[in-house]
């Protein structure tokens, strides 16, 4: 089975909802994509940065909870990150952090296939040098896929930040963002010029989800933008959805031979759309289930196929 190591945060979520007071809950992207993979059958890794603390306890037993084995280390920062997400009433969140960031060495990097990074960690120091230089290695070995996952409370400017994120894109064989994230990194800009740019500094597949418009795709064996439809469901939070997406992605394109390996970085690069899709159309399912609940909802494979089953149209 391909190992693979997510490196990024996992911390405390204070959940404000309109007249209802907070609510916390173990979050952070990188530990969801972890667990989102782990209940689609992988095995799955992370090394983060939370402390040996109240909030730090609760976020070890989530992730021990979701079968997610914690890089020896992670537990060794002064006090466990808090993101005080404030929901709006049509679900959407915005944030603001307490941070403490870095990250532990991964024990035995030669047998990893895939790494995932992404969200403030390759901007926010001192732990963000050390992600660049387990990129750099893996990028060699094996495959990378990053989401920039922009939180402007903790990137500075866009001018910033922009470096940090480009340095990792050039490295990522997948890369997804979403519209947000490009209209803050590039505000006068149009979504898809940035993305044409992106594809050509480097990697091998990029996604832009832009909400009810779908996900824009491309690919570097594809001479054409895909556009994929989002599923109709009725949303009730949009906490942890891309993710979810991401997730579902890692894993059918892991499934169908295009990420975990060096063999697998250049199958990935000569993909075609018809390879690719139906591990699209799994992180458009994982992501559309987890938006039907409350918080960061990881679906299961079962669940998955529910949805295959009952829709002919969609491959995952």
């Amino acid at each position: 089975m391909t190992r693979i190591v997510n490196i990024g945060e996992a911390l405390i979520d204070e959940i404000t909802r309109p007249n209802s007071e907070p609510v916390e809950v173990v979050g952070g992207s990188m530990l969801n994509v972890a667990a989102g993979l782990t209940r689609l059958g992988h095995e799955s890794e992370l090394a983060t940065w939370f402390a040996r603390d109240a909030r730090g306890d609760k976020v070890r037993a989530h992730a021990e909870a979701a079968g997610v084995t914690l890089t020896p280390g992670s537990d060794g920062a002064e006090f466990t990150t808090v993101a005080h997400a404030a929901v709006d009433d049509k679900g959407h969140a915005t944030y603001e952090f307490d941070l403490s960031w870095d990250v532990p060495a991964v024990e035995d990097p030669d047998s990893v296939g895939h790494v995932h990074t992404g969200s403030y960690v390759v901007v926010v120091e001192p732990g963000a040098d050390k992600v660049l230089a387990a990129v750099k290695r893996q990028a060699i070995r094996g495959t990378v896929s990053y989401d920039p996952n922009i939180r402007p409370a903790l990137l500075g400017t866009p001018d910033e930040a922009r470096p940090h994120v480009e340095s990792i894109v050039a490295l990522a064989d997948v890369v997804k963002a979403s519209d947000e994230d490009l209209k803050w990194l590039y505000p006068d800009r149009p979504v898809e010029d940035v993305l044409h740019e992106w594809l050509q500094s480097g990697p091998s597949l990029i996604l832009c989800t832009r909400g009810p418009w779908g996900v824009y795709i491309l690919a570097a064996a594809e001479r054409d933008m895909l556009v994929v439809d989002p599923l109709d469901v009725e949303l009730v939070d949009t906490v942890g959805a891309g993710d979810s997406l991401m997730a579902g992605l890692i894993s059918g394109l892991v499934d169908a031979g295009l990420l975990g390996s060096a063999e697998a970085k250049q199958r990935l690069r000569e993909a075609s759309w018809d390879k690719i899709l139906p591990a699209i159309h799994r992180g458009i399912i994982t992501s559309g289930i987890t938006i039907l609940h409350q918080g960061a909802y990881s679906p299961t494979r079962e669940e998955v196929n529910e949805v295959l089953a009952a829709d002919k149209t969609l491959r995952g």
